[in-house]
């Protein structure tokens, strides 16, 4: 069963693996290279990866999938479209679906996925992680809003891996009890609520030095990695090391 509670039928051994996301075609690069023979075109990690593209989470090219000959696609519950993951489905592919809404989530899910879905052991990156972010949570507190996208303004609100990941830090976000995951929020709702810290990651809007904290006068920005603080595999380990530096809480 996958994390959506779908029975899979899965081959053993797993020999070729379709990702449509793109922390996971990281995660199954580091594990097993070999196997990864198609992923998104928004796959980044690791940079010389070379497998054939099959376009965006979002829109997948269906038919390239199945022309590959999976035997597993590895999708997510809030990066794919379930019509999209129906369709493999009915192609008669095993498609196993990752749900992650914070840290714990992640590492228990990548296990079982490594462990069912892809036939093979827990990666030791994967146990490398999770001890980095055994910590104590910092004494001192920070208050944060989160935005993701302008015109129109828009935030990251409940039930995030980006709020956990951030709580886990030491930081607040003011909108994690929001009735939306990924509210438009005005940007002057946004400045009067006036935050400790503006988190601006650089995706999936690329807010920049020049492109972002001008519309936040008299409030501390800080610019993340929008990978560091929204993917969930390898990059955890330096997430863990790097975002305290960048968030200010080390």
């Amino acid at each position: 069963m996958d994390d959506i509670g779908e029975p899979v039928m899965i081959p053993d051994p797993v020999r070729r693996i379709v990702s449509l996301v793109p922390s996971l075609t990281e995660a199954v690069a580091a594990t097993l290279p070999e196997a990864l023979v198609g992923a998104t075109d928004w796959c980044s990690h690791p940079a010389d990866l070379d497998v054939t593209r099959v376009r965006g989470t979002k829109n997948p090219d269906l038919e390239a999938v199945v022309r590959l000959g999976p035997d597993v696609v590895l999708a997510n519950a809030e990066e794919n479209r379930p019509a999209d993951l129906a369709a493999l489905r009915a192609a008669g592919l095993a498609v196993w679906v990752t749900r992650i809404e914070t840290l714990e989530e992640a590492f228990a899910s990548l296990a079982q996925m490594f462990v069912h879905a892809c036939r093979t052991d827990r990666p030791s990156w994967l146990d490398a992680a999770e001890a980095a972010w055994r910590r104590p949570a910092p004494a001192r507190r920070r208050t944060a809003v989160v935005p993701i996208w302008r015109r129109p303004w828009m935030v990251a609100g409940r039930d995030t891996f980006t709020g956990d990941v951030l709580r886990r830090l030491g930081v607040d976000n003011l909108y994690a009890g929001h009735a939306e995951r990924y509210p438009r929020i005005p940007l002057a709702e946004l400045v009067a609520r006036r935050p400790d810290l503006v988190v601006l990651p650089d995706e999936p809007y690329a807010f920049s030095a020049t492109d972002g904290p001008e519309c936040f006068p008299g409030l501390e920005c800080a610019l993340v990695s929008g990978r560091l603080l929204t993917w969930y595999g390898p990059s955890l380990l330096e997430a863990a090391r790097t975002l305290p530096r960048d968030l200010g809480t080390a």
